[in-house]
């Protein structure tokens, strides 16, 4: 069966998941998340990406990134994917991949969604029970957001600016953000957008990204045929989505 093609836009923002083989640990000691985050952050220069949140987990990487070209996430997963895997190749004196096939993404809608998908991968560590509180991981970007804890290789997004004017304001506010649980539906959304390569958001979010990209939606609503609706999509689009 032939994959799916990638939906590739720039200047909307996507969530990307990348996991071990089989399952496997791909993260072995701290130098390790080390070694991947700094060549994340230069592919993403590199590549003219803004890295908005991550997560690094054992075996798999949640990334929210947005590039300003169709193309730059595939060559920024390619980049760092490429680097990372001949640096534990080496040190660790193993050969073969490392990574589970191609990464996962999906579209994501800034208005609806893009916080709630930041949280999603900002608690990965909380729902794996790893740790009771977000903060007490060391390998997400939680820290930046809600701590304070700057890290100048993010581009926080004007999502999280909006929460406040001042640092300490925004940081609060996002705080506050974690005490409420994730909506489960919410949660199926995002994980079956990832799984699905779709887009996650409104449905007039969802055919807009679906016409402008060229790529079908693997479940659509009957109607009128997309023909018909296409340049009035793309013209919402452009007014309410910004590309």
């Amino acid at each position: 069966m032939p994959r799916r093609p990638r939906i590739k836009l720039a200047g909307i923002p996507q969530h990307l998941v990348q996991r071990g083989v089989n399952r496997e640990a791909c993260f072995f000691a701290d130098e390790d998340y080390q070694c991947y985050l700094h060549w994340l952050f230069k592919a993403a220069v590199d590549w003219r990406c803004q890295v908005h949140a991550y997560v690094l987990m054992t075996n798999h990487v949640h990334l929210l990134v947005t590039p300003a070209t169709p193309d730059g996430l595939a060559k920024l997963m390619q980049s760092v994917g490429r680097r990372y895997v001949q640096y534990v190749n080496r040190f660790y004196k193993r050969s073969g991949t490392l990574w589970e096939g191609r990464f996962k993404s999906s579209l994501v809608q800034t208005e609806d969604y893009f916080l709630l998908c930041q949280r999603y991968i900002e608690l990965n560590p909380v729902r794996a029970n790893m740790v009771e509180d977000p903060g007490h991981y060391r390998w997400s970007s939680y820290r930046h957001h809600a701590l304070g804890q700057r890290d100048t290789r993010l581009h926080p997004h004007q999502q999280y600016l909006a929460l406040g004017r001042e640092a300490d304001g925004r940081q609060a506010a996002y705080r506050d953000l974690f005490r409420a649980q994730l909506d489960d539906a919410a949660i199926s959304d995002l994980r079956l957008a990832l799984q699905q390569g779709q887009a996650v958001g409104s449905e007039k979010f969802k055919e807009a990204m679906s016409v402008a990209s060229g790529v079908r939606r693997t479940q659509t609503k009957r109607g009128r045929p997309a023909k018909l609706v296409a340049e009035s999509i793309v013209k919402d689009a452009q007014t309410d989505f910004g590309f």
